[in-house]
């Protein structure tokens, strides 16, 4: 059985299901959980059933596709319904989000987050008793205590399971995750709510020892729960609503759109889902997408993408949108750019543009160093979910040929006195892109005009989308689309200059000295890192290379770790995990601002390269 086999379950069952257990049942739940792993499962309609053993069966029941009771996990064992069994397969199981919002339907707004009355610690009067008019006094829009306790156990929900590392933050630690999750959104948390189950599936993942897990995602989650359930008791006014965040995406009305498609690239998540994101363009440059995914993994994004639009009375797929053109009237746009789907929305189709047309050709007018610098406020790992902006980089390049790296390979190119290394947006075999790089590395000197998405890193860097033909005619998904041999042109026989080493400080900054440190107690804990002995060396070498302010973060987190008090009979007291949850939030958000700017500095041209790269699109 794998996780993919049963039903989500709501954090609340799940939490509900471990609170419940004995202690001695709670010392045993991590092995059930593998054990359970092990078991067949079979689905029947909305029901899912482990064979427990040869004459016990646990039964998870769906209705809707989510486990949304405890009564909807039973056992037959004779010990239900107190079993460990049923924590298991609710920890097993796949952790249900809140409702998800239909393919291409616009969200409602989210209500208003209103002080209770209580919640501000004030009260506002107005008296009738005479002619004179009171003022009335409003309270600052700050969190109330419910909030603010629901933040308190979020944090230490989350510095709990940094004291613990990946290794000792096992099933009852995610359920006091869960618990304080589904407490946070009953709060009108969402943005906390969400960052906490962000947690517990990277926990999971790691502790099953998945393949697509990376120790750097859980250190952003991590730190985006441990920030924003910080934020909460000391944000207001606007501040205080992008922390607190949305249930759901809100769609506002837009009027009438004029768009122009870009290009369409395949969505294939970890979590099993597969669909395509159509990217368009409006008048000013404004990026908008259409989007179709759900369940169904690489196979349902090859077959959407010729599948009919689901905005309005528009009989184009996904592919053909990518080059053609929407008129739309009665529009609905969320923040991040995506075009609703509501009754009230109506798109005909209408003439596309050229990347080299306008409105179109705007795009690549941009210097790209400017480009990264917007791309990088909407990619920061900590960016405002509602902050809306691109992460996409529109560029004119020549190809230089492949470059071998520690990760597979890439291709080099050159743009605008830029060294920049392209590297495959997907690597599924079922997906083009793995081989249309490889052709395109085969044709130096070829000029392109292409779709980036850009990958912080500190030397330029992007996920290679879409491209000029390099015929010259047409553009190229370079998900969908396979290049030919013969599409390309003869390769220059002109020996081209060896292009210049980035010239940024980031190339060579000691940053890793800390940001190692960040990383390795995510999955060792507090206690690895407090055993590290004197780091006044790499605090040394950060000094010198101007970084004194990520000096003192490694010497104050390290310091934090090792630090045990004693009592007044020299046993040891409890660690401060909410000291040292703050040391190591600071060092992370701090590496995570740092790596940001030299990726920018990355970008800047360097002296005396090529001149810019003329497009052939």
């Amino acid at each position: 059985m794998t996780a993919a086999q049963l039903p989500p379950v709501a954090p609340e069952v799940t939490a509900t299901l471990v609170e419940n257990l004995s202690p001695r049942l709670r010392k045993r739940l991590d092995a059930a959980v593998a054990k359970l792993g092990a078991r067949p499962a079979h689905r029947d309609g909305d029901t899912v059933t482990i064979a427990v053993d040869d004459e016990t069966d646990l039964r998870l029941h769906a209705p809707g596709g989510v486990v949304a009771t405890a009564d909807g996990i039973t056992c037959g064992c004779l010990l239900a319904p107190a079993c460990v069994h049923r924590a298991a397969a609710a920890c097993a199981a796949p952790t249900a989000d809140s409702a998800p919002e239909p393919a291409g339907q616009p969200a409602p707004e989210a209500a208003e987050f209103a002080p209770h009355p209580d919640d501000t610690g004030t009260s506002t009067s107005t008296s009738t008793d005479n002619c004179i008019d009171t003022p009335t006094v409003h309270a600052p829009d700050v969190a109330g205590p419910a909030q603010r306790a629901a933040a308190d156990a979020l944090w230490s929900a989350a510095a709990a399971v940094l004291e613990a590392g990946v290794d000792g933050a096992g099933a009852v630690a995610q359920a006091s995750l869960l618990r304080a999750a589904h407490t946070a959104r009953l709060e009108q948390l969402p943005r906390a709510a969400g960052a906490a189950l962000s947690v517990v599936t990277l926990l999971r993942a790691a502790r099953a020892g998945d393949p697509s897990y990376r120790t750097a995602e859980l250190v952003t989650a991590l730190a985006e729960l441990l920030g924003t359930a910080h934020r909460v008791g000391t944000a207001s006014g606007a501040e205080l609503d992008a922390v607190r965040g949305r249930a759901r995406r809100p769609y506002s009305p837009d009027g009438s759109l004029r768009l122009y498609g870009l290009f369409t690239e395949p969505v294939v998540t970890a979590s099993g889902h597969g669909g395509v994101r159509t990217w368009v363009a409006g008048p000013g440059g404004r990026l908008c997408t259409v989007g179709d995914v759900a369940p169904g993994g690489v196979g349902r994004a090859l077959g959407v993408a010729d599948r009919a639009v689901r905005l309005g009375e528009s009989a184009l797929t996904h592919r053909e949108l990518g080059r053609a053109g929407l008129a739309v009237s009665g529009a609905t746009v969320s923040p991040d750019g995506r075009l609703g789907a509501g009754k009230g929305v109506k798109a005909v189709t209408a003439r596309g543009a050229a990347w080299t047309e306008p409105p179109l050709a705007a795009l690549w007018e941009t210097p790209p160093s400017q480009q990264a610098a917007r791309a990088l406020r909407s990619t920061s790992r900590y960016a405002d979910p509602d902050g809306g902006g691109s992460d996409l980089l529109f560029l004119d390049v020549e190809l230089r040929g492949a470059v071998r790296e520690p990760g597979g390979t890439c291709l080099l190119a050159w743009c605008d006195g830029v060294p920049v290394r392209l590297a495959v947006a997907d690597d599924d075999p079922a997906l083009a892109h793995r081989d249309n790089l490889m052709l395109l590395a085969g044709a130096p000197g070829a000029r392109l005009r292409i779709i980036g998405r850009l990958v912080p890193a500190l030397h330029p860097r992007l996920a290679l989308l879409a491209c000029s033909h390099p015929t010259g005619e047409g553009t190229v998904d370079l998900g969908f689309d396979r290049l030919r041999r013969a599409d390309l042109p003869v390769p220059d026989a002109r020996t081209h200059p060896a292009l210049p080493e980035p010239g940024n400080a980031g190339a060579h900054s000691p940053l890793h000295l800390l940001e190692r440190r960040v990383e390795q107690t995510v999955p060792a804990g507090r206690a690895a890192l407090g055993m590290l002995g004197d780091v006044s060396a790499e605090a040394r070498r950060l000094r010198r290379a101007g970084l004194p302010t990520a000096a003192g973060l490694l010497a104050s987190l390290c310091a934090s770790a090792a630090q045990r008090e004693r009592d007044p009979f020299g046993r040891l007291l409890p660690a401060d995990t909410d000291g040292f949850a703050a040391h190591w939030l600071s060092a992370a958000r701090y590496t995570s601002a740092v790596s940001e700017s030299l990726c920018a500095a990355a970008w800047e041209p360097t002296q005396g390269g090529p001149a810019a790269v003329p497009s052939k699109a």
